[in-house]
């Protein structure tokens, strides 16, 4: 756990030091000519293999205190990227009670990269098989009540590394919900997809 908390302090420190390069002007994206890449938090049909946008994926606070998110969107090349999207969220405390809900919106792209791997189902109702990634994206996000936080969304295909994570993690304010739940076989929850565009 000690091990995980560092890493993704590590992780927070690059992004900042990511935002400050922006701020310089110097490059800190790179994408390919014209493409643009689509994140979604995904719902899965264990019975036909397909995978559908508007599923859910939860993470948790030093305290088990938990956050549950919904989401999609698109960033891409360009000086602002060029981001959409955003979802809605839940707060939970410890012992499961709902704390606050709302909805965010992403403002702004931290960093994109994209993995090896090979999607595992065969159905894809967002776009075409062929396009899916997996990878790591780090969003500046906004929330409804005012809240600012950082969204890293990770998605693991069949042969990614085994140091890539399936799921989300979250800031919200000065609360980290480092510790991501982790998907279970036959529960639609906690699966994240990439799709990488051609703009045209």
């Amino acid at each position: 756990m000690r091990n995980s908390q560092l890493s993704r302090r590590q992780v927070l420190k690059g992004a900042g030091a990511v935002g400050v390069l922006g701020a310089l002007g110097i490059p800190t994206v790179v994408f390919a000519d014209e493409n643009k890449v689509r994140w979604d938090l995904i719902s899965v049909n264990f019975v036909t293999g397909t995978l559908s946008a508007g599923g859910h994926a939860s993470a948790r606070a030093a305290d088990d205190s938990k956050i549950t998110l919904t989401g999609s969107g698109t960033f891409g090349s360009g000086e602002d990227h060029g981001v959409t999207g955003g979802g809605n969220w839940w707060t939970f405390a410890p012992g499961g009670a709902q704390t606050a809900s709302g909805t965010y919106k992403v403002k702004g792209l931290v960093s994109w990269e994209p993995a090896p791997g090979t999607p595992p189902l065969p159905n894809d109702n967002i776009g075409d098989r062929e396009d899916e990634s997996a990878g790591l994206a780090i969003l500046r996000i906004r929330y409804s009540d005012g809240s600012r936080g950082v969204l890293i969304v990770s998605c693991d295909l069949v042969g990614t590394s085994n140091a890539v994570f399936e799921g989300v993690t979250a800031t919200k304010g000065y609360i980290d919900y480092w510790n991501r739940e982790k998907p279970v076989p036959g529960v639609d929850a906690d699966r994240t997809n990439f799709h990488v565009l051609d703009e045209d």
